[in-house]
């Protein structure tokens, strides 16, 4: 079976074949732990799904597909919303599955209070490593519909320059037959961070788990006390994130990588764009995805450039 037909190419996007199966993990997958922003505890179970299904996520029967037609604007996380159910921090999550190949599945969500119509996807140590070891744990299978086909795996080419920009940030995609990632940081008053340039040679499965997985979330020690009083970080700590200060430096050392930092854009900015995957394709677009300063409201405004001129064209 082919969902080909599903797919509308542009002047700006093609669909084209992966020449791989789509694949669903091959069992249940359950994850509970505290989470960055609310504090709170949260249990995730990811289950198998049908093929063409995709990514979605199910909090309280209420289904909410894990695409940019769903994500809302919010501070330091990535969130998805419908008919009044909000999950947050999903970025580390989708961006392990994406890497991964789980092209559908459905991520039941838990939170211990029935009465807040919101929950958090757990931070664990602040990198997508959890979730990768998971995975690999449990193992992936052939995706196959009602009928017990298998389906094809789609994925966007881009097919001429394309960006999104806030201000001195942006990110940008130009045609390439290959994923290739160059992201840029710059934190002139942090002088242990600095400005930072991390570009992958080619990026895959294996390099995402080797390379990417392992980088932690960052912050300015000197905005932990602000971050705090607008709500947000409540749930942080030196176990989930590594903190900088600008007289001090690194506040947890040793870092993983040198460019811990810039390497976590990268994570991050593969969570986010994995949002424009549609009925079980790869969201990932096919190009070179330049990225400078960027933040997760901005890479979801490239998400939703490629699906307005997708749409528009």
């Amino acid at each position: 079976m082919t969902l080909a037909a599903a797919f509308k190419s542009s002047k700006l996007i093609s669909w084209k074949s992966t020449g791989r199966l789509q694949q669903t993990v091959a069992g249940c997958i359950e994850r509970t732990g505290n989470t960055l922003h609310s504090g709170e505890v949260s249990t995730v179970k990811l289950w198998p799904e049908l093929a063409g299904k995709g990514r979605y996520f199910d909090f309280r029967s209420i289904l909410i597909p894990a695409s940019v037609d769903f994500a809302e604007e919010s501070p330091l996380c990535t969130t998805l919303h419908k008919d009044g159910f909000r999950i947050r921090t999903v970025e580390h999550l989708l961006s392990a599955l994406e890497a991964a190949g789980v092209d559908n599945c459905r991520i039941e969500m838990q939170n211990s209070d029935p009465k807040v119509c919101e929950v958090e996807v757990p931070i664990f140590d602040g990198s997508a490593s959890e979730w990768v070891k998971a995975i690999e744990q449990v193992g992936l299978k052939v995706a196959t519909d009602q009928c017990g086909n298998s389906c094809e795996k789609m994925a966007p080419y881009v097919n001429e320059p394309v960006h999104a920009w806030r201000k001195d940030s942006f990110v940008a995609a130009f045609p390439s037959q290959k994923v290739h990632i160059t992201y840029g940081i710059d934190f002139p008053q942090v002088h242990a961070i600095g400005c930072q340039w991390f570009s992958s040679a080619l990026l895959d499965n294996y390099f995402y788990s080797e390379q990417i997985a392992s980088s932690r979330t960052f912050c300015v020690y000197e905005q932990v006390e602000q971050m705090r009083n607008s709500g947000l970080i409540k749930g942080g700590s030196l176990d989930n994130a590594i903190v900088c200060s600008a007289s001090k430096g690194w506040l947890n050392p040793p870092l993983r990588f040198p460019d811990e930092p810039c390497r976590h854009k990268v994570l991050d900015l593969i969570g986010d764009l994995s949002l424009f995957a549609q009925f079980g394709s790869q969201g990932l677009p096919v190009a070179h995805i330049v990225a400078y300063k960027g933040g997760h409201a901005l890479h979801t405004d490239m998400v939703r450039q490629l699906s307005y001129n997708q749409e528009k064209i």
